[in-house]
């Protein structure tokens, strides 16, 4: 069975409703990154970047959303998560990776300035910077990335798990998310399926 290292309120959301979304059969172990449970010597026997997601499968262990989702997309085919022409893959494979390496360090910017600076006066400059980097990277996404209803046009895929889960922070993160009308609509769209819907039951439980 697979087992997926998973943090309510982290980007491993996304790699869940994949799973969920897929059919698949797995055991979610629950980790708190407040306690520092992705720092243990347990965890990080499985994954050394202490970070989660991380997916167990019988080949070995995946980490990262964008190869994680994809591989749930082509193990599971016959739930239709992404394009099976390699024009189409690359291109949800091209929105992923913004998500991962812009979007989400963009929001990272809040609260682990220690990551990039160590004077915790840099710290708090770039928590000031959140809302306006957010705000470009969404708006890049709501009038050039995104096709609708969902982002990749009429079919939901991977690629709607990972934007539904970094777009649930905006509020947070200080930005309004009803100036993105498309995105807007699209996150509550994907908060209203069935799989969506089961997963976050289990994050209020």
């Amino acid at each position: 069975m697979l087992k997926l290292f998973h943090a309510w309120g982290s980007c491993s959301l996304a790699s869940l409703i994949a799973l969920e979304e897929a059919g698949a059969d797995y055991e979610m172990v629950v980790m708190s990154t407040r306690d520092g449970d992705q720092r243990r010597a347990e965890y990080l026997a499985i994954n050394a970047k202490g970070r989660v997601p991380a997916l167990v499968t019988e080949r070995g262990v995946l980490t990262e959303n964008p190869a994680i989702l994809a591989w749930v997309a082509q193990s599971y085919r016959e739930a239709n998560l992404a394009p099976t022409d390699p024009w189409g893959f690359a291109q949800a494979q091209a929105f992923n990776s913004y998500l991962c390496a812009t979007v989400h360090v963009a929001h990272a910017h809040k609260h682990r300035g220690y990551r990039w600076a160590d004077d915790p006066t840099s710290f708090a400059d770039m928590t000031r910077k959140v809302p306006e980097t957010e705000t470009a990277c969404f708006r890049l996404i709501e009038d050039e990335m995104f096709k609708g209803p969902y982002v990749l046009g009429d079919a939901f895929s991977i690629c709607d798990a990972y934007l539904f889960t970094l777009a649930d922070w905006l509020e947070d993160d200080g930005v309004d998310p009803k100036q993105f009308a498309k995105v807007y609509d699209h996150r509550e769209r994907v908060r209203a399926r069935p799989a969506v819907r089961k997963v976050l039951a289990r994050q209020a439980a």
